[in-house]
């Protein structure tokens, strides 16, 4: 049953691989204008900030990371307004099968958006890692979770590209400012110091930061967060999608 499973997976993510491959321009959009804005805005945060390289670069990263939703999410609306979604859930796949053959090629993508965005913050920006590699890969490593959960539970919920596109766009930037990737939290005012820890760009930063820092607790408490942000949203989009509520129909 295991290889079974595995297989199936497998082949979802073949086919979904390809389309990645053969559609780059939002993966190609999302990396040139971080690394474009990263240059443009280091000699302001420089002056404005005492870790301003820090903050241009994991700000930078979690702002377009999270406008990467959109690349989660056209994983999965696309099946459903290709009016092929419903073929795929009458066969034996189960959602969660189809979810993971659908995820796994988006996740490498995020993985390889951060990777690259942070090697770049290091040998062009200037960031000055504390060199706790393991704690960085694990901080990207959950960051890329929680967003490819998000995606999909967006995914399942819209009704069309449009949708999505406002949603990942508005939202994204929204919660990403209000957590502190444009501007430190601590600069806020009072009441929006408070509701910062609200967003998941706030825990996102927190958890990014403190990894290239060297911090162990700072990097592990965020990363609980957000794994249980990331687990709340993924159980919501099977709940939604196997029960029919995914289905073209609905569009």
């Amino acid at each position: 049953m295991l290889t079974e499973s595995l297989y199936r997976v497998l082949a979802v993510a073949r086919i979904n691989w390809t389309l990645r491959l053969r559609d780059p321009g939002q993966f190609i959009s999302y990396l040139l204008m971080p690394m474009i804005l990263m240059l443009v805005f280091k000699p302001v945060y420089n002056r404005a900030f005492s870790s301003g390289t820090l903050q241009v670069t994991t700000g930078m990263l979690v702002i377009f990371s999270t406008l990467a939703l959109a690349i989660v999410g056209t994983a999965t609306l696309t099946e459903r307004t290709w009016h092929t979604w419903d073929r795929l859930r009458s066969t034996r796949v189960t959602t969660a099968e189809l979810l993971l053959g659908k995820g796994l090629p988006v996740f490498l993508v995020l993985l390889a958006q951060q990777t690259i965005l942070l090697t770049y913050g290091m040998l062009v920006i200037g960031v000055r890692p504390a060199g706790n590699t393991w704690l960085v890969a694990l901080a990207v490593a959950v960051w890329g979770t929680t967003l490819l959960a998000i995606g999909t539970a967006i995914a399942a919920t819209v009704r069309s590209h449009g949708e999505l596109s406002a949603i990942c766009d508005i939202g994204g930037l929204t919660l990403t400012t209000l957590g502190g990737a444009f501007v430190p939290v601590e600069m806020f005012p009072g009441w929006l110091r408070a509701v910062a820890p609200l967003s998941p760009g706030y825990w996102a930063l927190s958890m990014l930061q403190a990894a290239l820092r060297g911090n162990v607790p700072g990097t592990l408490l965020p990363a609980a967060v957000l794994l249980t942000a990331g687990l709340a949203a993924g159980a919501y989009a099977i709940w939604r999608l196997s029960r029919g509520l995914g289905r073209t129909t609905v569009l």
